[in-house]
């Protein structure tokens, strides 16, 4: 499919080992600071409860402008890479997330943290649309299943690691304090891209136009279903995420007495967990015609943890070995996810498809809170993980259902 937005296109050379992995390990380092940030505040939820006077609900709701705002960005900043190369909007995203770091930090009132998740919203929304043009101009297509593997790993290392950095800092020296260190991880990392810069450069080249092309072609990527299936696809995981991620635990830890101390390492242990899943789903993400089995099954056991969690009665220290399971069966996914949007992408489209895909992760992150907080605040904690055991099942069929709109719309192309 044609386009009139600019080409981007890799250097001579960029694909060789080398060249391959520096810009996989720059690209991952950056997306772990993205999901490092979408978990600076969920550690801290009691202290903040407690200082500001608010409710879990309430709480949620700084998610939710978060992720409301993310997704608004993502979606823009898909054209934005396209049109003027990733590297300038990645280094923006990074000092956005720093600074909202430090405004966290210093602020006085649950309204200034609400006004600093917007800016910390911004500065995540450019992260899916800048890595994956990267990743897919730059690197080889024989290591773009590695590629992928690490991406994932590094954002779920980006989650373990925020909750192992921020509790212990907040229960030693106070929450505050907690995202001052959070601020300056964002702003090392953004320094060593800036060292780096030169092997995150794309040309950006403006293609011939035909006479009379107008720049609706800009927007044909929208008619296709394989997107909007692709779409709903990542609304829903982002809901599997979000439910793990501020809910989960404690929903378990009710259930199950799991002391206060394992509470945060529920949370860290599935993040670590699912890094080494996607380690393995990298290998199985080389076949391309798997990658809807594959997703089924790692979310299909991944379910069948959350029943347990919910239906069972559990000894307090089985529950973060359940988590870890979890974790492992959704990172074994990760790979083939990636890969399902990537065969949903036209040529020339790359950081439009992946804006509007993943800008269903930040819609699903920014109501899932509100729905699931209510029934935190209501004590349903069995309800909690029976809901996410059934995300977990629609992610399956939403998967095959990317692959039939592919194969229809394979079809009439053929004929």
């Amino acid at each position: 499919m044609s386009s009139p937005a600019a080409t981007l296109s890799a250097a001579p050379g960029a694909h060789s080992l080398k060249q391959d992995a520096g810009v996989i390990g720059l690209v991952g380092l950056a997306h772990g600071v993205s999901h490092f940030s979408q978990l600076l505040l969920p550690p801290l939820f009691p202290w903040l409860k407690q200082d500001f006077g608010v409710n879990y609900t309430q709480l949620g709701l700084l998610l939710t402008i978060f992720f409301v705002v993310s997704c608004a960005v993502q979606t823009l900043s898909g054209f934005i890479v396209d049109r003027f190369g990733p590297r300038p909007v990645l280094m923006g995203g990074l000092a956005l997330i720093g600074s909202a770091a430090i405004g966290y930090a210093t602020a006085p009132s649950y309204a200034v943290l609400a006004l600093w998740a917007v800016v910390a919203g911004i500065g995540n929304g450019v992260f899916h649309p800048v890595d994956y043009t990267l990743l897919n101009a730059k690197v080889h297509k024989t290591r773009l299943g590695h590629a992928y593997s690490v991406h994932g790993i590094t954002g779920s290392l980006g989650w373990a690691a925020a909750p192992a950095l921020i509790v212990p800092i907040a229960v030693a020296y106070g929450w505050r304090t907690a995202l001052l260190c959070a601020s300056v991880v964002a702003f090392a990392v953004l320094a060593v891209l800036w060292w780096q810069r030169s092997r995150l450069s794309l040309v950006v080249a403006a293609p011939a136009k035909s006479p009379g092309q107008s720049a609706e072609g800009t927007f044909d990527f929208l008619r296709l279903p394989a997107v909007w299936m692709c779409f709903g696809f990542f609304l829903i995981y982002a809901g599997v995420l979000s439910v793990v991620q501020t809910h989960a635990p404690e929903a378990a830890r009710q259930l199950h007495a799991v002391p206060v101390a394992l509470l945060a390492a529920c949370l860290s242990v599935y993040m670590v967990c699912g890094a080494l899943g996607m380690l393995a789903g990298g290998f199985l993400a080389t076949d391309p015609v798997r990658c809807e089995r594959i997703i089924g099954a790692g979310f299909g056991v991944a379910a069948l943890v959350a029943l347990s969690l919910a239906l069972l009665s559990l000894p307090a220290l089985v529950v973060p070995v359940l988590f870890g399971v979890m974790g492992v069966a959704s990172g074994i996914a990760g790979p083939s996810r990636d890969l399902l949007v990537k065969r949903a992408t036209p040529d020339g489209a790359t950081g439009r498809v992946y804006g509007v895909v993943y800008s269903g992760l930040d819609i699903g992150q920014a109501l899932t809170p509100l729905v699931f907080g209510r029934l935190m605040d209501s004590h349903q904690y069995q309800g909690v993980l029976i809901g996410l055991a059934a995300l977990q099942l629609v992610l399956i069929a939403s998967a095959f259902n990317v692959r039939r709109a592919r194969r229809d719309a394979v079809v009439p192309a053929a004929a």
